[in-house]
């Protein structure tokens, strides 16, 4: 395995963001006060430093070139890497998650006492064997579907692992939009609509009265947020799935309108009249590390 690159994509802690980068006296008064707001902070940025010590170290010994990303949601070509490994909970796989195409991606819960890492299939105390079974394709691999969104006929991804939020750049406003499936269109009044893959029916889908998908589920869920419907109208394509072969579009009615990809640093803006197109995407992602365990952590959800 000597040589082969491998990408590290660190996720700044809230203590090195607020604390160390931008001095925010703010931030530093409150923890000086021990403040329960920010109480946890250097204890989880002590954690979460020396697992990227620990993963830094790891590599160098199994012989492979690292490349340090030390801001999750930084650009970086994977195309020719062996391994992604991305160090920090599962916001940061889902940055790091954008960037790669084909190649295999490896989460590290740096800190699992302060951060959630469903998608992370390795923590500290099985770091050296989870990496190097990584580098030698002797680990666990789920090829996970993801979700291509398109604006007026243009893709803007095809990476989206978890969700897009389709909705009023306001939280206050109300959503209306034309929703488009098969051959039911209808005009909507809501707070916006959830719309993923598999992977993310566990989290904002499942909180907003969906259920959970099994995860190598090739559909994506719709779920609509609060739909208003006046007096004698009743909604279609409110709760429903998209098909792989199927897509979901949705023409803005509203001026003032966004998606969110995967989170709230990829944001799309949307006009009115412009037209969403939502479909399985054609790159799944490599996902290592987890195997069985995460189907019985997401039955236990389902119940």
């Amino acid at each position: 395995m000597s040589g082969r690159r491998v990408i590290v994509v660190v996720k700044r802690s809230s203590y090195s963001r607020f604390v160390e980068d931008e001095g925010d006296p703010r931030a530093k008064q409150l923890i000086r006060k021990k403040d329960p707001s920010v109480a946890r902070w250097r204890e989880a940025h002590r954690e979460h430093n020396q697992t990227v010590e620990a993963v830094i170290d790891s590599l160098e010994r199994l012989g492979a070139r690292s490349l340090v990303v030390r801001r999750s949601h930084a650009a970086f070509d994977a195309a020719d890497a062996a391994l992604v490994v991305a160090v920090g909970g599962d916001g940061t796989l889902l940055a790091a998650s954008h960037n790669v195409g084909n190649t295999p991606i490896l989460g590290v819960n740096s800190a699992p006492a302060f951060s959630v890492g469903f998608f992370c299939g390795a923590q500290r105390k099985n770091l050296h064997r989870s990496l190097g079974d990584a580098l030698e394709g002797r680990i666990d691999t789920l090829t996970l579907s993801r979700m291509s969104v398109a604006l007026n006929g243009r893709e803007r991804s095809r990476r989206v692992l978890n969700e897009a939020l389709y909705c009023h750049q306001s939280p206050a406003a109300t959503s209306r939009y034309l929703l488009s499936h098969g051959k039911v269109t209808e005009p909507h009044k809501s707070s916006g609509f959830w719309l993923g893959p598999a992977a993310g029916s566990t989290a904002a889908q499942r909180s907003a009265g969906g259920r959970v998908l099994p995860l190598l589920s090739k559909k994506l869920q719709v779920v609509v947020r609060e739909p208003y419907a006046p007096e004698g109208t009743r909604y279609r394509l409110l709760r429903f799935t998209v098909g792989p072969d199927e897509q979901l579009e949705a023409k803005s009615m509203m001026q003032d309108a966004c998606m969110f990809l995967d989170g709230p640093y990829r944001l799309i803006n949307v006009s009115l009249g412009d037209v969403a197109t939502f479909r399985v995407s054609p790159e799944p992602l490599r996902l290592l590390g987890l195997g069985r365990q995460i189907d019985a952590r997401r039955r236990q959800l389902a119940r």
